[in-house]
This record gives C-alpha cells, structure tokens and sequence, in this order.
C-alpha cells in the first residue's frame, strides 16, 4: 500500500471515502468541499492498494487562528480520517496522520491538533491511540441575530 494525493478536486475514491465519513453531505457539498481543500492548500491523502483500491483517507489544514488546546501558531489540524471497516487495524490511519506529521513539520508547525465529536468515543480511542491528548471537552452555541424572537427583553 502507499500514501497518495488525489487526483484532482473530482477524484471519485475520495469522494467516496468522504460521503463514508460524512454521510449526511450531499454529493455537490463534498464537491464543493474538496474543491476548496485543494484550493486553501489542505493536505489530502489517499491509502491505496496495490490494486489501485482506496482504503483510507486523511485531510489536514494549517490553521492560523487559536486552535482549541493548543499553544503556537500556524497550528496543523487533522479535518478528517478515514479507513474502511474491511482494511481497520492494520496500521493505515497510523501511516496517513504519518505523513501529515511530515507535512506538518515541514509547514513549520510544531502542534498536530483535531477534534470529535464528544458522543465519538471510537474517535476518542483512536486519537490515543495515534498518540494524541485530550485538551479541552467544549460545548459550542450559537444564537441566531435576524429572528424575530430573538430580540433583547432587557433583565
């Protein structure tokens, strides 16, 4: 097996492997999303089979802002991982965050962060397992400013 880029911002096996990870996404929002990871300069890679079969996938970015439990800056951050049930176990997503800890360094991070979801705890696992430390446990909200019902009442 080896570590590839996709083939372009349509690559199908990559789309695949997304809508596998994200289910809820349209096929045109994964588009829209791989388009734009390689036009930001995202880190994308592929594990592919001697067969040319896609097994796992990995997307990263380098984030500038604060990045949650992290202390320097520009920050890499792991966006999604991926590995089909068939081919889990076998050192596949170990071998994909490898090589964004390469391509990391050479970007000039020093910090590898991620996130999951805090229901996730088949994330939570793997994160240890690819030698990640829980940081912060964060609940985010949001409230809508344009809604009628949402206007100020005072105390």
């Amino acid at each position: 097996m080896h570590v590839t880029a996709p083939s372009g911002s349509d690559d199908r096996a990559w789309l695949a492997l997304r809508s596998a990870l994200w289910p809820d996404a349209s096929e045109n929002e994964h588009l829209a999303g791989m388009a734009d990871a390689i036009a930001r300069g995202h880190y994308v890679r592929l594990m592919v089979t001697p067969d040319r079969s896609a097994v796992g996938f990995v997307e990263a970015s380098k984030r500038a802002d604060y990045v949650n439990g992290t202390s320097s800056s520009p920050v890499a951050f792991l966006e999604g991982l991926y590995v089909v049930p068939a081919a889990r176990r076998k050192g596949i997503a170990r071998a994909l965050v490898g090589s964004v800890v390469t391509w990391a360094s050479q970007e000039g991070c020093s910090e590898l962060a991620s996130d999951a979801l805090l229901d996730n705890l088949t994330a939570h696992l793997v994160h240890r397992a690819l030698g990640f430390e829980e940081t912060e446990r964060v609940v985010y909200f949001r409230k809508a400013l344009h809604e009628p019902d949402n206007r100020w009442r005072g105390p």
